[in-house]
């Protein structure tokens, strides 16, 4: 059985018209699935780039597939079973600027290219001061926005138009926090006022809300799903049906980026903050909550989770208790995003697995539950418990204590090292600033019942944990 290459292409293989950084399973299942989607009906006519934005990534593997791969969508959609794969095609190329500085330049030459698209993870839109242009150039570990302003600087100095760009990071106003963190560049290196001119009237930039939930590789099911196709694809990417793109910014970008002519679950807006807060709070803060504690117990995966009646009661009540009595929005409408969230969450079809949403765990924990955790302690003047036990299972985790493997960033395992197995752990890791952007021992009482679950979780598990929060309520 041969492998995906370019005798699959049905499309024109045409200019390139987009630069993406990130080449991970949720842009190719969203993004790159959309451009497909425009391509397959003439509105855009575009390629994309795909810059790997750490040194080690999926590139080698695309690259070794001429940059084709399928997407699975499987799910119910509107009351509608749906089963279907893809072969998505909108990919050009990519490049990997740690390697080849030369060709990752070369994309700031490109009149064609229009957009940049990014998805980085929460953590990825961050300034570091020990950044240089001469660190880039000779292939030296950097940040995305440090690396992505050396591009929009060398495109500058060729006196060509900028760009719309587009980061998908879920941080909110993420548009807004690029582009501030890449003039924090400009100045550090002194690119000039000119360059600053550039970046401020010259490129658009937009603030999104991305919702689609991504799985990835369905490696369970990976060799019957080639034979059944009759290609081998490393590359293959799973994916709900369900999908909406806000775009907070310039509405002129919906003729660049034709996405409702294609069917697209697009909505361009002046406030995206109210669709936000709605799924952050709703699908990714009961996210972000049942992977320490679903995988401390033996799940594996969402659906496990919602398929135990203990889970499920714990974050049917986390959602309902906890979280939407403290959000800014309408209730009748949170009830109802909530019961579509459940029902995704239970597909029967998607295996989301826990350890994939425990990449960069303590920033998701920060942007994700923090901002509810506190409002619950402000209107209700006690502690939200689902919330708290999900925290104490992650410092259980990244104190060392179960087999998982922790997956964050440098700053924030190194900061885990340097207390890891001391007897004041908890209080450290609660009071670094680095981790939460500010001391939750503050928080009255956090300490205390943190500690409390910790100490549980060591003796009992989470499970036992779970039921007695079951039953308190």
């Amino acid at each position: 059985m041969e492998s995906l290459n370019n005798s699959f292409r049905k499309l024109p293989q045409y200019p390139n018209k987009v630069i993406q950084f990130g080449e991970g399973n949720f842009l190719r299942a969203f993004i790159d699935w959309q451009i497909q989607q425009m391509n397959k009906r003439g509105l855009f006519k575009g390629g994309v780039q795909i810059v790997q934005p750490l040194p080690t990534g999926r590139v080698k593997e695309l690259d070794a597939q001429d940059d084709l791969y399928t997407v699975l969508l499987e799910g119910i959609l509107d009351g509608e079973k749906i089963q279907s794969h893809e072969i998505i095609e909108s990919v050009n190329g990519t490049v990997n600027p740690y390697t080849d500085y030369d060709k990752y330049l070369a994309l700031a030459e490109d009149d064609n290219i229009e957009v940049i698209f990014s998805n980085t993870t929460e953590a990825g839109i961050a300034f570091d001061k020990n950044d240089t242009l001469e660190k880039i150039k000779n292939g030296e570990k950097s940040s995305y926005p440090a690396k992505l302003t050396a591009l929009l600087y060398h495109r500058f100095k060729l006196g060509k138009k900028g760009f719309h760009i587009i980061p998908c990071e879920l941080i909110n106003h993420n548009g807004d926090a690029l582009k501030k963190t890449i003039l924090q560049y400009a100045d550090l290196w002194s690119l000039g006022q000119d360059f600053v001119d550039w970046i401020n009237n010259d490129n658009e930039f937009y603030s999104t809300l991305v919702d689609r939930i991504v799985p990835g590789y369905p490696l369970d099911r990976a060799a019957d799903l080639e034979k059944e196709w009759g290609y081998k694809d490393q590359n293959m990417v799973k994916t709900e049906p369900f999908l909406i793109f806000v775009i907070e910014g310039n509405k002129d970008i919906e003729k660049v980026l034709p996405l409702k002519e294609a069917g697209i679950n697009l909505v361009v807006t002046d406030d995206m903050q109210p669709y936000r807060n709605r799924k952050v709070s709703i699908l990714n803060g009961p996210h972000t909550t049942m992977s320490p504690i679903g995988r401390l117990a033996g799940l594996q995966t969402v659906g496990q989770v919602m398929s135990d009646k203990d889970f499920y009661k714990f974050i049917d009540d986390e959602m309902h208790k906890e979280i939407i009595p403290v959000v800014p929005l309408p209730k009748e409408e949170l009830e109802s995003y909530a019961k579509g969230i459940q029902e995704r969450f239970e597909n029967p079809y998607v295996k989301h697995q826990l350890s994939a949403l425990a990449l960069n765990s303590i920033s998701k924990y920060r942007a994700r539950l923090l901002p509810n955790y506190k409002r619950y302690y402000e209107k209700y003047g006690e502690l939200p418990k689902r919330m708290t036990l999900a925290l104490a299972a992650y410092l259980w985790i990244y104190n060392g204590k179960s087999e998982f493997e922790i997956n964050d960033t440098a700053d924030i395992v190194e900061g885990f090292a340097k207390i890891k197995g001391t007897d004041n752990y908890i209080h450290s890791a609660l009071s670094n600033l680095d981790f939460w952007g500010e001391d939750l021992t503050k928080i009255p009482g956090l300490e205390e019942l943190v500690t409390k679950y910790y100490n549980e979780i060591g003796k009992n598990g989470t499970r036992e944990i779970v039921q007695e929060i079951n039953a308190e309520e």
